[in-house]
């Protein structure tokens, strides 16, 4: 760490801009680099007037994000390919020397963590004080010795947007506490564990780890889920800006929240199908044996239930081609992989609107509307956990003022967000 005018310091007068450049400013634009380094400027300064007995600061990242192939197929132990992106939380910290964790995110009260107790608490239940808390409760069990740390947080990841700020927030938390307390020990997959187990655990909610691994790892990144313990991770060497498209996520400007029970009942009815065959989930059962047992599985499983593990076994396929697509450089193959992804969470996976809230269906609208924009070219899917929340589009460059225009139209001013993959995930800014 270094004294908070020392860092000051050196953001002012540039020392940091090729990291910030390589995070932010992916455009290449002056204008994104300046606006990256105010930023940053702006973190370490409220840091220091809200814990202003702190001297010295190091500056974390926790990226944002997106989901490009495999929707629902991690929890399964399927494949999986998503990126980190350029809109991440940016974080401010120090040790404190006390047995309380103390994290003053922008535009929200302060929260506390005590250290000597760090079990679950019912009452913290879908909180951010259960993330940190699960955080810390898995790095201490893993015999790290853990003490109290002070952050001041902004974030530009729009709560709800399909990016997973949840994800974010957990890496950004765990680089801290990795900095600080383990001595960088822990690496990127790791952290990415810790996270699933803070948000499964703690914050009890049944969530896979491909959040946590497109957040943590950085890049573009194949997973393969066959050993969720041991998941193999591969960065996939391509880059997005020279395929004449735009990454856009389209915020649906539907509730993305309360929507647990709709993410649960995927995974319940996919493990209800693998039980068929005495399996916990579907990576275990083999394609031709699922259809061997149409019929029964209907029966015992409702239709839903077989339409979604037919998504799974289709999807989980898509993913691996989608890696294979872009490594060989045949991006109008991945656009077309990506379309027939979008059409299977539609039509057989069904998670673009809620049965509890079938009235509203803005993602659908979205979907429909962005396909009559792109006139046949490009790619379009539903983002992330789905249901709510937000669309992906891949959009040629010569389309992409009328893609926006057009998107806005219908879904209000800026709710069309042109984004990048960033080479890194989460990460020490600036020490």
């Amino acid at each position: 760490m270094i004294t908070v005018k020392s860092m000051i310091h050196a953001l002012q007068t540039g020392v940091y801009d090729d990291v910030l450049s390589c995070l932010y400013a992916l455009d290449g634009i002056q204008a994104s680099l300046d606006r990256a380094r105010d930023r940053a400027i702006r973190v370490v300064k409220h840091f220091s007037e809200q814990f202003e007995f702190s001297e010295h600061c190091a500056l974390f990242s926790g990226p944002g994000r997106t989901e490009i192939g495999g929707n629902h197929t991690d929890h399964q132990h399927g494949h999986a390919l998503c990126g980190s992106v350029d809109l991440d939380m940016l974080g401010c910290a120090a040790p404190n020397g006390r047995d309380v964790i103390r994290i003053q995110s922008e535009g929200y009260p302060l929260l506390e963590v005590d250290m000597d107790s760090l079990l679950p608490r019912e009452e913290e239940k879908n909180t951010t004080t259960a993330l940190i808390r699960g955080m810390a409760a898995k790095i201490q069990e893993l015999g790290y010795p853990l003490a109290g740390f002070d952050a001041y947080v902004t974030s530009n990841v729009l709560s709800g947007s399909g990016l997973s700020s949840s994800a974010a927030y957990e890496t950004l938390v765990g680089n801290m506490l990795n900095h600080f307390f383990c001595g960088g020990a822990l690496n990127a997959v790791e952290i990415a564990k810790i996270g699933q187990y803070a948000e499964n655990i703690h914050f009890d909610k049944p969530c896979g780890l491909l959040d946590q691994m497109g957040s943590s790892v950085g890049g573009a990144v194949a997973i393969d889920f066959a050993d969720p313990t041991n998941p193999v991770v591969e960065q996939v060497d391509y880059d997005f800006a020279q395929s004449g498209h735009a990454l856009c996520i389209v915020d649906t400007g539907s509730n993305h929240g309360d929507l647990t029970d709709d993410y649960a009942d995927i995974t319940r009815e996919m493990g209800a199908v693998a039980a068929h065959f005495q399996k916990k989930v579907l990576r275990e059962v083999l394609e031709g044996e699922f259809y061997k047992n149409f019929l029964a599985l209907r029966k015992k499983c409702g239709d839903r239930a077989v339409l979604r593990a037919m998504h799974f076994y289709e999807d989980d396929r898509r993913a691996v081609l989608e890696t294979q697509a872009l490594k060989a450089g045949d991006f109008d193959r991945f656009l077309s992989l990506v379309n027939q992804s979008g059409l299977s969470s539609e039509l057989l996976l069904q998670n673009v609107w809620s049965p509890a809230a079938p009235q509203a269906q803005a993602v659908s609208i979205a979907l429909n509307v962005g396909r009559r924009l792109l006139e046949g070219t490009g790619a379009i899917r539903v983002h992330g956990g789905g249901f709510g929340g937000t669309i992906q589009a891949f959009v040629p460059y010569e389309m992409l003022d009328d893609f926006k225009t057009g998107i806005e139209r219908t879904l209000g001013e800026g709710k069309c967000h042109i984004l990048r993959i960033r080479p890194q995930g989460g990460c020490v800014v600036a020490e």
